[in-house]
């Protein structure tokens, strides 16, 4: 299974451009938003898959909870013991099948990546996902010495990032 979701690293953002959300109250986000090709999520293979990319960090993510290997999913996280707490937790409330079900969705090619959103070393990946309650999704990313990972610590730049998905999800931007 791992060689069958093992993606290029080198997948580049199709366009980039800067803009503001404005929020009520007052107050601004300024982000970039980049898109991706529209098959981004199952590119074919050409080597080894490694977070070097908030998408890729996705990807490897993705692939190792529809896997159910919780332990692995949780060293990409910076805060790796959190994480697996987390993902034990729900793993246990729906069963490990689902569990499973629930992130091989990520790879269905009728789901797609909206945008990622950058702001600074943080990234949101935006999701559509066809089936769920909760049908566009977002992952969080944060860049440390080169790697891309699960940006699990309170912070600022995530806290904007959450503005800029909730817009998504109300509307307010483009999807």
């Amino acid at each position: 299974m791992a060689a069958g979701f093992s993606f290029a690293s080198a997948l580049h953002a199709q366009t980039e451009e800067t803009r503001t959300l404005e929020l009520n109250g007052g107050g601004s986000v300024t982000y970039t938003l980049r898109t991706h090709p529209a098959d981004a999520h199952v590119a074919p293979p050409t080597g080894e898959l490694a977070p070097v990319s908030a998408l890729d960090a996705a990807k490897l993510l993705n692939l190792h909870l529809s896997a159910g290997d919780i332990e692995e999913a949780a060293l990409l996280s910076n805060a790796p013991r959190r994480r697996f707490e987390v993902l034990r937790d729900y793993r246990e409330s729906v069963g490990e099948e689902e569990f499973k079900r629930v992130f091989a969705q990520y790879f269905f090619p009728q789901n797609r990546l909206l945008a990622e959103i950058a702001i600074g070393r943080h990234r949101l990946l935006i999701w559509d996902l066809k089936e769920g309650a909760t049908r566009i999704a977002g992952q969080y990313f944060v860049e440390i010495d080169g790697r891309y990972l699960v940006d699990d610590v309170p912070n600022d730049e995530r806290t904007s990032l959450r503005w800029v998905l909730e817009a998504y999800r109300t509307g307010k931007l483009p999807n």
